[in-house]
């Protein structure tokens, strides 16, 4: 199997980071978050699913917070990429990927669809091997 050289790694950790703390912003605020959701209600249903409810205070509460820990966690990432944060990404992302694919299977969300790819090919190249140098 072909291994990744560790400084090739580290830019895939880098660049993971990036998407992440792009993708995360939008959901680190209740600003932006309202502004996101509606966004994607409209996607979710240009792609055939319904509108995307309205959220309480307690569901924007826990967006809001996994906005704000993915947020760092790019931040971290970003300033020092290391071979472990990478692995430890890639098990995250597993798990994220785990539970937005049960969310799209209980229908009514392709607009995941969007989320769960790149978060799957993420998963996988950071779980990918690594040459010792």
């Amino acid at each position: 199997m072909i291994a990744f050289s560790t400084p090739r790694f580290l830019r895939v950790v880098w660049f993971s980071a990036l998407y992440d703390l792009v993708l995360a912003a939008p959901f680190a605020t209740p600003w932006t978050f309202e502004l996101n959701r509606a966004q994607l209600s409209a996607l979710n249903q240009a792609l055939g699913g319904p509108v995307l409810p309205a959220f309480g205070v307690v569901q924007t509460l826990f967006v809001l917070l996994m906005g704000s820990i993915v947020g760092v966690w790019s931040v971290l990432r970003l300033r020092g990429p290391t071979v472990l944060f990478g692995r430890y990404d890639g098990v995250g992302r597993l798990l994220f990927s785990l539970w937005m694919a049960w969310a799209w299977s209980q229908g009514g969300l392709p607009v995941l669809l969007l989320f769960l790819l790149p978060e799957l090919a993420w998963a996988v190249v950071q779980l990918w091997p690594v040459r010792a140098r």
